[in-house]
């Protein structure tokens, strides 16, 4: 009896049936088409995908993807996304954020996550305003800034997200543009299959609350030359990844030129500015714990295990 080969999942597989109530011409359609996408590339199945998100618009994400999904609480989906990886390393693990929820409360979990070196994918979805509770300042919003829905300027500097992402030990850290979701389905595949910590921060458009960065100022409207305020970064024949994972040198200035590329704004860089394959945290807790090289956490008999000798330690 001849066995036919699986039939190959379409992107439609990914998708689920519930209804998504996001504002029209919402930047987050963009990065659900860039995510479905990517995963569909990789014929992921869905029962080995999880998708972890916090609290605001991008916080619905999960929902609208054919996987498991988890909806957080704010600010910590870094730390519920490390605990399913570690849990079932068997599953490729996506979080997703605002940049409120990650660079604001979540900015603590954003740092501890970087230095573990989980691997994971977190997306962020950046536009600069807290979008869910009516567009107050986020803070990657810059200083002296003022959107629409905003009384007074911003009077706080912004922060930058890869090179913070650089400075706590992100393995992978890309830019990335929610309405060219082709490319950005590029980025996260890369992403995905990067073993490490990667961070795509992708620019997102607010219609709602923020008039500032919009599709038409991405795209350069109102410039005399029309010229889009974004580039390629290997377009212009930038490499960020490392070569010699040994190198210390050459990680450092890998690493500082990132930085570098991190702080233009115009035109703004998108693309990989920074890879490195260095050991996981997977790997120093499997040379600890030996079995959960053999099988996933779940599923070891953890309930029938004979436990004195861990108390015995313990006094």
């Amino acid at each position: 009896m001849s066995v036919s080969a699986p039939a190959k999942l379409t992107l439609k597989d990914y998708k689920s049936d519930l209804h998504n109530d996001w504002c029209p011409g919402c930047g987050d359609f963009g990065i659900l088409t860039g995510i479905q996408m990517a995963i569909q590339q990789m014929q992921i199945d869905p029962d080995k995908l999880a998708v972890f998100s916090g609290i605001g618009c991008s916080g619905k994400t999960p929902h609208y993807i054919n996987a498991y999904g988890f909806h957080t609480l704010h600010g910590r989906v870094l730390t519920v996304a490390t605990g399913g990886r570690l849990a079932n390393t068997d599953l490729t693990v996506i979080a997703l954020g605002g940049d409120g929820d990650g660079y604001g409360i979540g900015a603590g979990y954003f740092v501890g996550t970087g230095r573990r070196n989980v691997d994971f994918t977190y997306i962020v979805h950046n536009n600069n305003v807290y979008g869910l509770t009516k567009g107050q300042a986020s803070p990657t919003l810059s200083k002296g800034k003022k959107t629409k829905s905003m009384p007074e300027q911003a009077i706080q500097d912004g922060i930058n997200p890869v090179a913070m992402a650089v400075a706590s030990g992100y393995t992978f850290i890309a830019r990335a543009y929610a309405l060219e979701p082709k490319y950005l389905a590029s980025i996260i595949v890369k992403a995905v299959e990067h073993k490490g910590s990667a961070l795509v921060d992708v620019l997102q458009t607010c219609p709602t609350y923020n008039d500032l960065y919009t599709k038409e100022w991405y795209e350069g409207a109102d410039l005399p030359e029309k010229r889009s305020r974004l580039y390629k970064l290997e377009e212009r024949g930038y490499d960020g990844k490392v070569s010699d994972p040994n190198d210390r040198e050459e990680i450092v200035a890998k690493k500082a030129a990132a930085v570098a590329r991190s702080y233009e704004d115009d035109p703004i860089p998108i693309g990989i500015y920074y890879q490195a394959e260095l050991p996981t945290y997977e790997d120093a807790v499997m040379q600890r714990i030996p079995a959960l090289g053999e099988k996933p956490l779940v599923e070891q008999d953890v309930f029938h295990r004979d436990v004195q000798p861990l108390l015995e330690a313990m006094r």
